[in-house]
């Protein structure tokens, strides 16, 4: 397939990029390269004849408009979005703009492709989307995030992205797109950008610095490998059912308390401190984000049974993974640590 591709040089985007060129698609990036953007994410597939990369924003229409006349693609990955729930507190418009706008413009360029092209019947649109949509847990195991949970978004980001996907919903609905919705959990992994959770952890503690907590350390969240999640995106846009939504879960819950001292015990293994004491010795509570969910987790069923996807490693493997990553990559995270608002508190509601 060719695959158009938004928010490629970001960290979800470009582990599906590189998946994809592995695979023996062919893809186009569109990226506007905003703060959090990465082209070196796709070094090792920059050269690939099957890669081509659109420096373009997804609210310019016609920019879009013209990218899809270009290029031609068979399916589309819709992955750009402004996603740190802290940015969004601080500063909600760039959210509104992108994710709720910017889906706009995408759903109606490629209604327009897809109509001027007669309807192709492999044409699909896929909204990649977060489970935060569906708001908060309750602290029970058995009850988890299903497809036909109710929407309750709590920040300007998951209400943002709570709109872009009744927005794709509807032009199913209305114009018959062909269109496919997915609501993840968690990611992390290699080339997560160092604003959030885990890999300011890892970056601080390697600094000797404080590792911040918000509140208790008590909130919940349900940790999905990237390249895991890549593989399911993948997956659906291949073999998916038009209309239907699936979510994906790492299937992997875990405070992030306990998220933070493994982190620091696989630091304490991998790279011990000069004066002997541990990472966790750095762990410190810090005043809890404003609407700070308390637990999100998510039920594979649906994917698992109808097209056979589970993640592959575990919470404890995944992190394994991504800190001796961080270990053997300095050259990639430290440029990115003077970007603005990294290392910064963000969302303190103030």
């Amino acid at each position: 397939m060719k695959i158009l591709v938004t928010g490629g040089a970001g960290f979800i985007g470009s582990a599906v990029i590189r998946m994809a060129i592995g695979r023996g698609h062919s893809i186009v990036n569109v990226d506007a390269l905003t703060y959090a953007a990465c082209l070196e994410n796709l070094a090792s597939v920059s050269e690939d004849s099957a890669y081509s990369f659109v420096q373009a924003d997804i609210r310019d229409r016609d920019a879009i408009n013209r990218i899809f006349a270009e290029h031609q693609p068979d399916v589309v990955m819709h992955l750009a979005a402004e996603s740190h729930v802290d940015r969004s507190i601080d500063g909600p418009g760039e959210f509104m703009e992108t994710n709720i706008i910017g889906t706009f413009n995408m759903l109606e360029a490629a209604r327009k492709y897809w109509t001027e092209n007669d309807k192709p019947g492999g044409f699909r649109f896929h909204h990649i989307s977060t489970d935060e949509v569906y708001g908060s847990l309750p602290d029970d195991p058995e009850v988890l995030f299903t497809e036909d949970t109710s929407y309750d978004p709590r920040s300007p980001y998951s209400a943002s992205k709570a709109s872009s996907d009744h927005l794709v919903r509807a032009w199913a609905e209305t114009y018959d797109l062909p269109v496919l919705v997915t609501n993840c959990s968690n990611n992390y992994g290699p080339y997560h950008f160092p604003e959030k959770l885990i890999p300011v952890v890892a970056i601080n503690a390697l600094h000797g610095k404080p590792l911040p907590i918000y509140g208790d350390g008590s909130n919940v969240r349900d940790w999905l490998y990237v390249e895991d999640h890549a593989d399911a995106l993948l997956l659906v846009v291949e073999k998916g059912e038009i209309g239907r939504t699936y979510n994906i879960g790492g299937e992997n819950e875990c405070s992030n308390l306990n998220l933070v001292k493994t982190i620091c015990a696989i630091l304490d293994r991998l790279q011990p401190r000069d004066d002997g004491s541990s990472y966790a010795d750095l762990i410190t509570f810090v005043a809890d984000r404003p609407g700070h969910d308390a637990r999100y987790a998510i039920d594979p069923t649906r994917i698992r049974e109808e097209l056979g996807w589970r993640p592959s490693v575990t919470v404890e493997e995944g992190l394994e993974k991504t800190v001796q990553w961080y270990l053997d990559n300095e050259d990639w995270w430290r440029p990115l640590m003077s970007r603005k608002g990294v290392g910064q508190r963000l969302g303190a509601g103030k």
